[in-house]
């Protein structure tokens, strides 16, 4: 069992740090700070209208906040401050890669060839930017068979070694939210930001879904960030849960933490005060009853 030391404490691989984004008069997210442990899975969670998404649109430059700092803390070392890169330059530079809600991957191209269009970028660099790989060139030789051995790596990974000559778009729905996976994977970041991975899942397919975050957790040097709704998931694989409503973070602490805290089950399910208790009892049981 992964026992994360509160790392979001003491080895935070980011430090978002009062971040503000204002769409004109509409604050999305106010004054937010928190940090996510280097090698855990740290959830964002809460209502819709939150500021989930606003969230991870700043950290992964498709978004810049208003102000506020987003402070990325490499394993070499390095330090990136997230608002002020472009956003190509996140995913190459800082190591950051994203998956999205709606499945983004290429159908009409295989399974395979979707694990490798991931890697363009070190092959193109190994071949000097220009024309060295159509005449083998060694570097990129090279290059070329390390991204194969990786996309190998990934499809037996996720179970789809079998399928690889396959178009995308033929798989069923799940295998192809591990598929998007693996492509992020394919490009070594090391910080991964899921948003809502878990959408649409059968208990099957999020049973799967559980066991590949966790292998990455355990076994790749990837820090995961996830927004997710489904609630036995988070309270299954997070070591740590930051919860928002309207752009303003009310808890922030571990899953049994932040699932006893009154003020979180009256935000997520909108509920009066008064009747906080007993839908207390009732998220237990359901939590309870998804943990068997």
């Amino acid at each position: 069992m992964h026992d994360p030391h509160f790392n979001w404490e003491h080895d935070p691989i980011l430090e978002v740090q009062h971040v503000q984004m204002r769409f004109g008069g509409l604050v999305a997210v106010s004054d937010l700070s928190f940090q996510a442990g280097r090698g855990d899975i740290t959830a964002l969670i809460g209502p819709n209208g939150a500021g989930k998404t606003t969230v991870f649109n700043c950290i992964t430059g498709f978004y810049k906040p208003t102000q506020g700092m987003l402070k990325l803390n490499l394993s070499t070392g390095a330090h990136h401050l997230l608002e002020r890169m472009p956003d190509f330059k996140i995913a190459a530079k800082a190591k950051v890669a994203r998956t999205f809600q709606n499945i983004r991957l290429f159908s009409g191209m295989t399974v395979l060839e979707n694990l490798l269009v991931a890697q363009h970028n070190p092959l193109m660099i190994a071949s000097g930017m220009t024309f060295l790989g159509i005449f083998g060139v060694a570097s990129y030789k090279a290059a070329e068979r390390e991204s194969y051995e990786r996309a190998v790596y990934w499809l037996n990974k996720i179970g789809l070694y079998d399928r690889a000559d396959d178009p995308a778009g033929d798989l069923p729905y799940g295998a192809q939210r591990r598929l998007e996976i693996a492509r992020a994977m394919c490009t070594a970041p090391e910080i991964l930001c899921l948003d809502e991975p878990a959408a649409g899942l059968n208990p099957r397919e999020s049973a799967e879904l559980n066991q590949l975050l966790l292998d990455i957790r355990k076994n790749e040097a990837t820090s995961l960030l996830l927004i997710e709704h489904d609630m036995s998931v988070v309270m299954e694989i997070s070591d740590h849960v930051v919860v928002l409503e309207y752009g303003t973070k009310i808890a922030d602490g571990t899953p049994d933490e932040v699932r006893n805290d009154p003020k979180v089950i009256a935000a997520y399910l909108g509920v009066d005060d008064d009747e906080v208790e007993e839908v207390e009892e009732a998220l237990d049981e359901a939590v309870e009853e998804a943990q068997q």
